[in-house]
């Protein structure tokens, strides 16, 4: 399909054990001839597919770069369906950059971000739906994540979609030869189909998109905003969760003067955790524009834990945040229960209830913040099981859309519009969800998905 022939460096750049040259296309079997010589210092006049041939690479005016293993993948049956060479030079950014200037200079061309997995999918070897499980798997942070990613490069989203487009397909088939051949007289038997796949499909579907959040979730991190007056020890959990000295802890209030943002895996949770200046009133410029910043970290998060002092009665800030996060997801945290308690929650009964108490400088009560996540966000459950879950919005938004077909289907039945209507839907459907394994989709959207990766992927 493509007449060039790309090259990349496809290990990170930097000190390491070794670097990786990746060649793909119909030249990269000559070019990788003309600048290897094996162990001898001699040219070879051909690789045997799949071994590692041990040898050096040389420049254009014949001198050793680097001591390499190489490798040569036979066309069909690699990544990109092209051929393919790999080079093994030793880590370090001077080799690799020397082999790749080499190769260049033999002609290939410089690889895009993605390409390589840009030409496996339009080469047919992989649908979208699995190139992007390959940058899935890339980014994942836990296990979790990787283990959702890894169920749709094996195609089991693929598969799903695939066998429902299948089912729409043939039934498209038949209202066709309804519309064509009206004579046969089976408009009534046909729309009972359409009725009873209807029936089938949208459960389906329904399924799929009420995992999209904890799909989400898995992928992105729980959105978690510390919240407090300061001097709570809101910096204190902080590193508590992170096991580092990220955030600066001292007993001056205000010393968190903006949102500082990172993301943690904990016994399986995973949280992208932000802490906040305290929020309190001020005349300090600074400072209120990190409590204005905190306020509006607060309206995007997923879950709020709002740290209370249990050394101090309620004071006017906690009431104040209190009101400002009560339609949020919220953990209820009482700080500094080693010391004596002259915290009332009297009038706020059920978050008395809910409140968990910790003494984080005495490394106390933290781990039941870990379990109210989990109970809160996936009912208990941490482990990814055999559910396929969703976790890329746009396979949402094309399962949404395509379910809404569906359900547009079954109303025209109910208003008994005529067959030819009905079908407009179904083949709206059948698109939608072709869209997410990438059937007849635009370049503008490859293009878009293949520029989040890396080079040399």
């Amino acid at each position: 399909m493509f007449n060039d022939t790309i090259a990349a460096i496809a290990t990170f750049p930097g000190n390491a054990g070794i670097n990786i040259i990746r060649l793909s296309g119909k030249d990269a079997l000559n070019i990788a001839l003309k600048i290897f010589i094996d162990k001898n210092r001699e040219k070879v006049t051909n690789f045997k597919a799949r071994y590692l041939h041990y040898g050096y690479i040389r420049d254009e005016n014949d001198r050793i770069i680097d001591e390499v293993l190489i490798s040569y993948m036979k066309a069909p049956n690699t990544y990109t369906r092209e051929d393919i060479i790999e080079i093994n030079c030793h880590g370090g950014i001077i080799s690799a950059k020397k082999i790749l200037d080499t190769v260049l200079s033999y002609g290939c061309r410089p690889a895009e971000r993605g390409e390589f997995t840009k030409r496996a999918f339009l080469n047919g070897r992989i649908d979208l739906t699995q190139a992007e499980a390959v940058l899935d798997i890339i980014n994942s942070k836990t296990d979790s994540s990787h283990e959702i990613s890894v169920k749709h490069l094996e195609g089991r989203l693929s598969r799903q979609i695939n066998a429902v487009i299948d089912e729409i397909m043939d039934l498209l088939a038949n209202i066709e030869v309804n519309i064509d051949f009206p004579e046969y007289d089976e408009d009534e038997i046909t729309i009972e189909r359409v009725k009873s796949l209807c029936d089938k499909i949208g459960p389906q579907l329904d399924k799929l998109i009420k995992t999209a959040d904890t799909g989400k979730i898995f992928k992105e991190g729980i959105k978690t905003v510390i919240l407090g007056k300061p001097n709570v020890g809101k910096s204190s959990l902080m590193n508590f969760l992170l096991n580092e000295n990220r955030a600066i802890v001292t007993e001056i209030p205000g010393t968190t003067r903006d949102t500082i943002e990172e993301f943690v895996n904990i016994k399986g949770v995973p949280l992208r955790i932000i802490d906040t200046a305290g929020i309190r009133e001020t005349d300090d410029m600074v400072e209120r524009i990190g409590v204005e910043k905190a306020l509006e970290k607060v309206r995007a998060a997923d879950l709020v834990m709002m740290i209370f002092d249990s050394s101090k009665g309620l004071e006017k800030e906690d009431e104040i945040i209190l009101d400002y996060i009560k339609d949020k997801k919220v953990i209820y945290i009482k700080n500094k229960t080693d010391l004596e308690n002259k915290l009332d929650l009297s009038s706020y009964k059920k978050i008395e209830e809910d409140i968990i108490n910790v003494s984080i400088l005495q490394n106390q009560g933290l781990d039941d913040i870990i379990d109210k996540i989990s109970s809160m966000f996936f009912e208990g459950r941490l482990n990814v099981t055999d559910e396929l879950i969703i976790n890329n919005v746009r396979h949402k938004n094309l399962l949404i859309k395509a379910k809404k077909n569906m359900d547009d289907v079954l109303k025209s039945i109910e208003n008994n519009m005529t067959i030819d209507l009905i079908e407009i839907d179904l083949k709206e459907a059948m698109e939608n969800l072709g869209l997410i394994v990438g059937k007849s989709v635009s370049d503008d959207l490859v293009d878009k998905i293949f520029d989040e990766f890396c080079i040399g992927k």
